[in-house]
């Protein structure tokens, strides 16, 4: 795997960190159902609301199952991917369950760390 693709944003000139990415498992309430011929227009709202937070949606899928959406967002920390979970969730439409996720190389240094 290439890490090239990996997301990056610039902290100070000359020092780049990369985004911590996170995936959610979204299923709809009953609001959210009732309303799901708005689906994609809310989630368009959505990621323009917390783009400027520094959170970027890199893809969302609807799916069948269980869940109802997957989404796979950049965030610049925990505390800031938390707020815009708990931001869409408390209008009513949906509940996510969310994961971290780690790129390959993320995890080269948490192995690296393993005692």
């Amino acid at each position: 795997m290439s890490t090239s693709t990996e997301s990056k944003s610039k902290v100070t000139p000359g020092t780049e960190k990369i985004k911590p990415t996170y995936i959610s498992l979204v299923q709809f309430t009953d609001k959210g159902i009732q309303g799901a011929k708005q689906t994609t227009q809310r989630v368009a709202a959505w990621a323009a609301k917390v783009q400027s937070m520094g959170v970027t949606i890199k893809q969302m899928y609807w799916t069948l199952g269980q869940y109802d959406q997957v989404c796979i967002f950049e965030a610049p920390d925990d505390e800031t991917a938390a707020s815009v979970l708990l931001a869409a969730d408390m209008l009513g439409n949906i509940r996510t369950q969310t994961m971290r996720a780690f790129t390959a190389s993320e995890m080269e240094k948490i192995l690296a760390k393993v005692p």
